[in-house]
């Protein structure tokens, strides 16, 4: 059985002009020690759907269980138990600013009314595995955004829980500073074995740190499987867009071709796609030493993600036309899609 377990899961909420279905009718199942994404465009239902997972909201209709428990009919004590098993980071941190670093990450120990030495200690034991050592006396106006976020991390941690909730944690970061957070969840899934289930906007945050991903629209998941299969074969207009979006060069794709072949008028012009394991094959060279043309390239983009390379490249083959064709014909016999663009 699956550590998480959503059945047909709805919540609505009521609107103006009649019930609106934030979440309707999901089916998702989370396994221990996953790191689960889940992304959509706001307005989604990601921030709704967390919330059943940690019981601040009950679902309308449906089942969400953890543990083989329905999280619904828990109340009092027990409901308080549970969520001390689920820890929560959040986008904008929700730190104590009249507290130092030390007392916020031991709150969830006082409120839990852990003995005040055994609360000093563990925290201590949470700076240290967040990389705060020394930064305990810290106030949260004194610290950067990513290391109020380990606070937030550390706190998170406190009552060890078995699962991780992120809550578009990484949002408000800079992207040096979203690389060595996902790097800090992604250590931490790995020595506490926690369950970590991450939403996000960013399909990058995705490809990054997640094992498996689940894209939502419209209250809906459309898509979902390994974060692996998932880049190479999106399914789903919206999922499309996601991974294309991830991959895609910073500039304007379309700029870029229309100013190469200004340059260089002659020519065929082709995007590889590596759908498979094989973007760290040598097809290009191989393709250069078999046949007499010459492959120039004009942009690319090759990601990795669950130990899988993949991504695409566009490139211009010049010399013969047929030689051209028969080094395209090469190409695809390797597993690498071909899409012509222009022919010179």
């Amino acid at each position: 059985m699956a550590l998480i377990e959503l059945n047909q899961v709805g919540k609505s909420f009521a609107g103006k002009t009649g019930p609106i279905h934030a979440v309707n009718g999901i089916n998702l199942a989370i396994e221990e020690k996953d790191v689960y994404g889940i992304v959509g465009y706001s307005g989604a239902g990601k921030s709704t759907l967390v919330r059943l997972l940690n019981g601040l909201e009950a679902p309308t209709n449906g089942q969400v269980l953890v543990n083989g428990e329905d999280v619904a009919k828990l109340q009092g004590a027990a409901l308080r138990t549970f969520r001390k098993k689920v820890g929560m980071i959040f986008q904008h941190f929700n730190l104590l600013w009249s507290r130092t670093v030390i007392e916020n990450i031991q709150l969830p120990l006082e409120l839990a009314g852990v003995a005040k030495e055994q609360r000093r200690k563990k925290a201590e034991e949470l700076l240290h595995l967040v990389g705060l050592d020394g930064r305990g006396d810290a106030y949260p106006s004194q610290l950067s955004g990513g290391q109020k976020q380990r606070v937030g991390i550390a706190r998170a941690l406190a009552n060890d829980p078995d699962i991780l909730l992120c809550d578009e944690a990484t949002s408000a970061l800079d992207p040096q500073t979203t690389e060595e957070v996902l790097e800090l969840l992604a250590n931490i899934n790995q020595q506490l074995g926690l369950t970590i289930v991450l939403i996000t906007h960013e399909m990058n945050v995705i490809r990054k740190i997640c094992n498996k991903v689940a894209v939502m629209e419209l209250g809906k998941i459309v898509e979902e499987g390994s974060v692996r299969e998932v880049f190479r074969h999106p399914q789903q207009e919206v999922t499309k867009i996601f991974v294309q979006q991830d991959l895609e060069p910073k500039a304007d794709p379309s700029e870029l071709l229309e100013e190469f072949v200004k340059e260089n008028p002659t020519g065929t012009l082709a995007t590889l796609h590596f759908l498979e394991n094989n973007a760290n094959e040598p097809v290009v060279s191989q393709a250069i030493r078999k046949f007499p043309v010459n492959i120039s390239i004009v942009y690319g983009n090759i990601e990795r993600a669950t130990g899988s390379s993949f991504g695409t490249l566009t490139v211009q083959l010049t010399g013969d036309p047929r030689e051209v064709d028969q080094a395209i014909s090469f190409i695809e016999s390797q597993q690498v899609g071909v899409e012509v663009l222009h022919r010179g």
